[in-house]
């Protein structure tokens, strides 16, 4: 099982295991970080599920959408490394991707 490394908030770093299939925003609220909301459950209809991805992984990941980059246009703490977490599958080619949960707007 691939593990992802998520830094909280408060800067706290925690190595979780997460199943290939589902989505980096799944893994994160499945492991109990109660801090990304994830409102729309990952429809791609808010940007509560905002993450700063490590740029090690960028050529990693699926190109960003319109809907997606639409919705990170709002966000008061998006750069270069911003994606929605609902919209990255996680994977075992993603093992060890770190991400940082980004402030809330």
């Amino acid at each position: 099982m691939p593990t992802l490394i998520v830094t909280t908030r408060d800067g706290e770093e925690r190595a979780v295991q997460g199943q290939a299939g589902l989505s980096v925003m799944e893994v994160i609220r499945d492991n109990g970080f109660d801090e990304l909301l994830a409102l729309c459950g990952g429809c791609c209809s808010c940007a509560t599920c905002h993450v700063h991805v490590d740029p090690d992984f960028a050529d990693k990941l699926p190109p960003m959408s319109e809907d997606e980059d639409d919705l990170l246009g709002s966000a008061a703490e998006r750069d270069d490394t911003s994606r929605l977490s609902c919209q990255l599958p996680f994977s075992d080619a993603l093992d060890g991707l770190r991400v940082r949960i980004a402030a809330e707007d």
